[in-house]
Order: structure tokens, then C-alpha cells, then sequence
């Protein structure tokens, strides 16, 4: 692949520059700060619940909120909710949010702010059908997006609104599928495709949006984005809308929604971000703020002492932003935690490891064997670490000499912020050396906020992880020993860099969802979460259901009101299953795949997937 550049200096934070997007009264991009939104989750005809829950959003810090609109009938409703958030005094910009129908957008832009469109369902039917298209033929078909997408185009430019073109991975057409696979470049692809149209009729008004499941992919998809941008040229400059789709509910969520949104933030990439939770949505708006008020301090430090400058130049990456791929590493023998004569193996292809200090370990000492999955691996103290300075020459060139490998990590006193010190680290250490990350370099500082030790270290260890970067983490920015454990092993599975534990991708409610996400997410992890390493996709509707679960085993999608369809991978299996019958038949369909252990037998039958 040619050179890209996704941000101007890796080991140094500068916030990307962008073009000012009006959505009603509020600017996104250019100087403003990063805007949070989210999205109401009753039914657009319920014109009451939709003013109520709005005001509800807005009262709690939401700049900008966004309301399905499935038909031309939700469409029409609009006006009604809009006409009656004003008339109540509430000014907050409204966005309808657009999947299938080009008819529902324009009648839908006619009264918002702004419309949403996704690229992979505005103008194509999904078949999943596999076919080879000419060039001919592809660019008849994009002659054919051109004539549906441009009316649009022409309304919100006549209005004076604005759009987001919101690719989602779990949905990308046929016709992107067939040429690009199911990849970071065909979700870059296809939001390019509808901006050229909107460039083309000298329309600027919008926004893009790259979301996963999978913040791999995720964050990947993005830096591909803004690589792509910076190389069609300056005037390419569009604000962007970071979130994590389906990231679930409760700890696991909000460490998914920092890495992916956080590593990026940390970046200088984003403008604008929505955490997606399975709960109910004024919870969303305290972790996007917190995440965006995190910031600054996560990406605080000095630049690298030869200069931001010279240190970008000079410098190469160790890792591909645009294609996960871990650090090569090779694997060594450590003191173990449980019994120091026996060892653990760490680097390589081994999993990665979680540490602790040795003050923490005692404090938990008697009690490891009824800990469960949270165990501590490895202690500090006994690995024989050794602690370094990543702009010291010298002694990385000191340690590169040694013949065999060491483990290493950086000084607890360094001046650089955690991810640009460890991507430094990693660029100029021989990559036989595996790494330990920390989420933070000075725990006497630690927060007594729990939400915010756990964004950090999810934005911090996360980022780092996804960068390929990582033998094993250790977080100490948590005094409490067990709930520095619990945290450490949460964060490596939603990484996506070792599974111990039933992995869930679940949407968040809106008025498309066809049963109540929350009590049946609920309902499926009771009956399912003893299954280690088995990953189930539980999705409202059918809109994001397909693709998102492709990265799942086994999914639970509505259907129909009160009825639910039942998948393995992105392939439905079951249909119209009463919702009532339908956690049973997803168990039967596990059992069936052979990936059933009875609860008892759970924990005991089933060792951590790396």
C-alpha cells in the first residue's frame, strides 16, 4: 500500500483540522469543541414519548439528538415532534436517522436539522449474493445511486442542512462486498462513493461516520478514512462522527466505547461521538462526556525530546494503522503468580498476560482460588522487568545488543503520555522484546472515580492493544486489587485480544427495535453467560443484524412484532420464532453448533480462548 497518513504525528496529540458543519444552532468541527449526541428509543408516531424523551436528553448535556424515521409515515411525524420541541423551548438540532427508504429521507428533510443516510442500505437491496461486476456495470450502478441520492442532496442544500453518510460495517451492499470484501477499505469506499454525488452538486453540508462492532475495525476504518481524506486534498476537510455500534450494556460497553472512540479521540481524529448502550439513553451522555472531557489528560506529556517534528520523521511505526496485525515478539518464561517454579510463558503467540504489583497480591493472596476467570498471572516484582526510557539511545540500544529477550516496560517517571511513550517504545525496541503495557505512569495520581479510571485505562491499554502493541497489561491507576483484575481482563476482551468470557454484541434501543432490548439482553446472558469464548449478537432489527453479526456465532434478530429470527454468523437459520420460545431456541441452536456446556460445567470445561 502507498504511504498514507492517518494524523500528523503519532507520538504527538494535535486535533485534526476540519471544515465547520452547522447542524440548527450547534457547529460541528472547525473550533468547536467535540460535540455529544445520542438517539431517543421510542416509536417517531409517538409524538409525546418523542418531545418527552428528547427534552429528557437534552436536560442532561446532549447537543444534538437523533430520532429514527423507518417510513415516509415516521417522516411525516417529524414535523409534529420538531414543531413540538420548539414550542416547548427546547432548541436541541433534531436528525432522523435513514436506512432504507430514499422516500422517508425526503420527507424527513423537509423538517430536521440534518438526515442520516447509510450507503450500504439507502439505495441497494442486500441479497448477500456473490456475482463479479465489470467495471461497466459498477459504474452503471453508481449512475444508479447517483439518480436516487441526488434529490436528496439538492433538498438539503436548498434548506440549508446538513447530512451525515454513516457507513456501518454490518452493512455494506452487495456491490461494495463483491469488490472490496468485508473491509475497512469497502466501508471507506462506500461513504466516498455518495460524497463525491453530494461534491459534485457543491454540497459540503456533511459529516461521515465509519462504525463497528469490533473496535479493530473500527479504529482502523477511521485512520483509513481520514488517510484517504488528507490525500484527495484540503478541501476534503469533513468533520467526523466517532461511535462504537451494538457496544452493548454496563462495564463491558463503556470499555468497548473507550477504546474505540477514545483511541481515536487521543489521536486528534473525531469531532463528534455517540456511546452506544443497551440502556436507556440519558446513561449514554456522562460517558461521552467523560470520554471527551478525558482527553486532555490522556494525551498531556511533552513531545519526544529530539521534537514532535523530528521524531515523526524519523520514526517509523511499529504497526500497520490500517490492518490489526500483533507485534512480533518472541516468547519467554516468567515467574508465575500462582507458582513461581512453574512459570508462565509470555510473548509470542501466548496469551497476553495480566500483572500485578506485588502489594496488590497480597492483599488477595488467600483468596485466588475463588477468584475465578480474574485471576493474577504474573507479579511485577518477580518477572524480572526491566523499566526504560524510550528516548534514552543508549539504553534501548543497550538492550537491543542482548541476544536473548527481556521483558521491558517504561518508567513510571517518564515525561511523554502513556500511548505515544509505548509506540515509541515499540518503534525503537528490537520486537523480540515483549512489552508490558500500563494504563498510567503515576498511580499516586489515581482517581478516586472509578468511571474514570476505567476510561482511561480502557483508552490507554485499548488503543495500544489495537495497535498490535502488548504482551501483557497491567493496571495499576485502581487501588483496589480485585476490580484492578476484573478491569485488566474486560479490557482484553473487548479488544477483542483474549476472549475468556461470553462475548455480546447488542444494539442499542430506537424506535425500529422491534422487543425490549434491555430485558431480553438481560434474559440471553442469564441463560447464556458461562459460555466462554462463544460470541452472540442480540440486535432489534434487521437494519445492522446481518453484517454486524458476521463477526459473531450466533445471533438473535427481531423480525416482526413479537417474533425473532435466529442466526449462525450472518446466516438466518430460524424464522418468525414467538419471543417467548425464542432464548430457548437459541440454546437448542448452540447446542446444536456443539457449542454447549451446562453451567456447572462451564467454568471448569472451558480454558480462555487467546
Amino acid at each position: 500500500m502507498r504511504e498514507l497518513s492517518y494524523c500528523e504525528n503519532p507520538f504527538a496529540y494535535r486535533r485534526r483540522k476540519t471544515r465547520q458543519v452547522k447542524v440548527g444552532n450547534v457547529g460541528i468541527g472547525g473550533d468547536n469543541p467535540i460535540r455529544v449526541q445520542s438517539m431517543i428509543t421510542c416509536d417517531t408516531m409517538d409524538t409525546d414519548a418523542s418531545i418527552q424523551q428528547t427534552i429528557e436528553l437534552a436536560n442532561v448535556g446532549c447537543e444534538i439528538v437523533r430520532i429514527t424515521a423507518p417510513t415516509v409515515k415516521d417522516s411525516r411525524n417529524l414535523e409534529h415532534i420538531v414543531k413540538g420541541l420548539r414550542k416547548r423551548g427546547c432548541n436541541v438540532p433534531i436528525v432522523a436517522d435513514i436506512h432504507f427508504k430514499p422516500e422517508a429521507a425526503m420527507e424527513a428533510a423537509k423538517w430536521v436539522d440534518k438526515v442520516r443516510i447509510n450507503p450500504g442500505n439507502y439505495a441497494d437491496s442486500k441479497k448477500f449474493v456473490i456475482r463479479e461486476y465489470t467495471d461497466e456495470q459498477y459504474a452503471a450502478e453508481l449512475n444508479r445511486i447517483r439518480e436516487r441520492f441526488s434529490p436528496l442532496v439538492d433538498l438539503c442544500k436548498k434548506r440549508g442542512i446538513a447530512m451525515r453518510i454513516g457507513t456501518n460495517h454490518g452493512s455494506l451492499s452487495d456491490r461494495i462486498l463483491n469488490r472490496y470484501g468485508d473491509t475497512p477499505l469497502g466501508m471507506v469506499e462506500s461513504a466516498l462513493e455518495f460524497a463525491r454525488i453530494a461534491r459534485d452538486l457543491d454540497y459540503h453540508d456533511f459529516i461521515f461516520s465509519m462504525k463497528a462492532s469490533n473496535p479493530k475495525i473500527m479504529i482502523a476504518t477511521y485512520r483509513l478514512l481520514v488517510a484517504r481524506l488528507n490525500e484527495l486534498g484540503p478541501e476534503w476537510n469533513y468533520p467526523l462522527h466517532l461511535g462504537v455500534t451494538e457496544a452493548g450494556e454496563g462495564e463491558d460497553a463503556r470499555i468497548k466505547s473507550a477504546i474505540g472512540i477514545g483511541s481515536l479521540l487521543a489521536d486528534g481524529i473525531g469531532d463528534t461521538i455517540r456511546v452506544s448502550l443497551t440502556e436507556d439513553s440519558p446513561h449514554e451522555i456522562p460517558v461521552a462526556k467523560a470520554l471527551v472531557e478525558l482527553i486532555p489528560a490522556v494525551t498531556a506529556g511533552v513531545s519526544p525530546a529530539k521534537g514532535a517534528a523530528d521524531t515523526a520523521a524519523t520514526t517509523k511505526l511499529s504497526f500497520d494503522p490500517y490492518s490489526y496485525q500483533r507485534r512480533a515478539s518472541e516468547a519467554m518464561t516468567v515467574a508465575g503468580a500462582a507458582d513461581p517454579g512453574q512459570g508462565v510463558r509470555v510473548g509470542g503467540q501466548e496469551l497476553i498476560r495480566v500483572i500485578v504489583r506485588r502489594a496488590n497480591f497480597d492483599k488477595i493472596a488467600h483468596k485466588i482460588d475463588k477468584m475465578g476467570d480474574y485471576k493474577p498471572e504474573i507479579i511485577y516484582e518477580n518477572a524480572g522487568i526491566i523499566e526504560i526510557d524510550p528516548q534514552d539511545e543508549s539504553a534501548i540500544a543497550k538492550l537491543n545488543a542482548e541476544p536473548s529477550p527481556r521483558f521491558v516496560t517504561l518508567k513510571e517517571d517518564g515525561e511523554l503520555a502513556v500511548i505515544p511513550a509505548f509506540r515509541l517504545l515499540a518503534a525503537r525496541l528490537h520486537p523480540r522484546h515483549p512489552i508490558l503495557l500500563k494504563d498510567v505512569f503515576d498511580c499516586r495520581s489515581r482517581s478516586v472515580d472509578f468511571p474514570t479510571t476505567l476510561l482511561t485505562a480502557a483508552t490507554n491499554i485499548g488503543s495500544l492493544l489495537c495497535d498490535g502493541i502488548g504482551d501483557a497489561i497491567l493496571v495499576h491507576g485502581e487501588e483496589a486489587p480485585g476490580q484492578a483484575l476484573r478491569l485488566s481482563y474486560n479490557i482484553l476482551q473487548a479488544a477483542g485480544s483474549r476472549i475468556f468470557k461470553t462475548d455480546y454484541v447488542a444494539c442499542p434501543s430506537c424506535g425500529r427495535t422491534l422487543f425490549n432490548l434491555q430485558t431480553t439482553t438481560a434474559k440471553i446472558k442469564e441463560a447464556t453467560l458461562h459460555l466462554k469464548g462463544v460470541k452472540i449478537a442480540i440486535m432489534g432489527c434487521i437494519v445492522n443484524g446481518p453484517g454486524e453479526m458476521a463477526d459473531a456465532d450466533f445471533g438473535y434478530v427481531g423480525g416482526a412484532p413479537g417474533k425473532v429470527n435466529l442466526y449462525v454468523g450472518k446466516t438466518a437459520v430460524k424464522f418468525n420464532i414467538p419471543e417467548v420460545e425464542a432464548v430457548e431456541r437459541l440454546k437448542d441452536l448452540i447446542r446444536e453448533h456443539g457449542k454447549w456446556v451446562d453451567a456447572a460445567d462451564g467454568r471448569a470445561a472451558l480454558e480462555p480462548a487467546s
